[in-house]
């Protein structure tokens, strides 16, 4: 739930479970929607998850939940940010993503789950030869996004008019500790946050609770946030 915010504006084969085996990678789909909806991103033949964000007084400010094919496509994401009261629940079907109580066609696919166009606000998305979403546009506005070589998430830099914002994310070293990251975010070149995230993880190296730290230094004195987050994973 890499809540990047201001701070902050995504499954391949089961590579093994022992701990001489390669991690498995994240897949374009998984990586992309991660970056483009806000929550961490897992490895593996997942099923069904949620992550739920907690402030430090216990109460839930943010979750994700999503339902899985085997073939790791989204066929269910549902969203809710209770402190900004918004949220959506997209329900895949053919190539458009429905809003799943009015079931009217909110975003428009390309390949077989990957984000392609939100033409009611006429957001472009483009990919890279592998499939994973490196730019999206609209008016007045350009995100291009940006990952490692295990398809973990490494940040966006969005420019809308004249602000120029940048994440940018450093995961652990350890292959198996992705969601162990730090990130800063600069606004026209000015620090302007940053975040630091610890987990504990499961066989499939996926975080089940993670520790996070979000500093606002857009403000004097800077002002820390910390939050948790549980996680809940089904794998097939």
């Amino acid at each position: 739930m890499k809540k990047l915010l201001m701070m902050a504006p995504v499954t391949l084969i089961l590579a093994g479970c022992d701990n001489s085996s390669t991690p498995a990678a994240f897949t374009p789909e998984m990586a992309s929607f991660s970056s483009e909806f806000d929550f961490d991103p897992l490895r593996g033949p997942v099923k069904d998850f949620s992550q739920t964000l907690m402030d430090a007084q216990g109460k839930v400010s943010k979750y994700v939940t999503g339902k899985m094919s085997e073939e790791g496509c989204f066929d269910l994401l549902e969203f809710h940010d209770l402190e900004k009261n918004t949220g959506a629940s997209l329900v895949l079907d053919a190539n458009y993503y429905l809003d799943a109580i009015s079931q009217k066609k909110l975003l428009r696919l390309q390949g077989k789950c990957q984000l392609a166009a939100l033409p009611a606000s006429g957001v472009t998305w483009d990919t890279d030869d592998n499939g994973f979403v490196v730019s999206a546009s609209g008016k007045d506005m350009h995100i291009t996004y940006r990952y490692d070589s295990d398809g973990y998430p490494l940040g966006k830099t969005t420019d809308v008019k004249n602000e120029h914002l940048s994440v940018v994310a450093t995961p652990s070293k350890d292959k198996r500790k992705k969601m162990d990251y730090t990130a800063i975010s600069t606004l026209n070149e000015q620090r302007v946050g940053n975040v630091k995230q610890s987990c504990d993880y499961d066989h499939h190296d996926n975080p089940i609770n993670c520790d996070l730290q979000i500093v606002d230094e857009s403000v004097k004195p800077p002002v820390t946030r910390h939050y948790t987050i549980k996680n809940n994973i089904e794998y097939y």
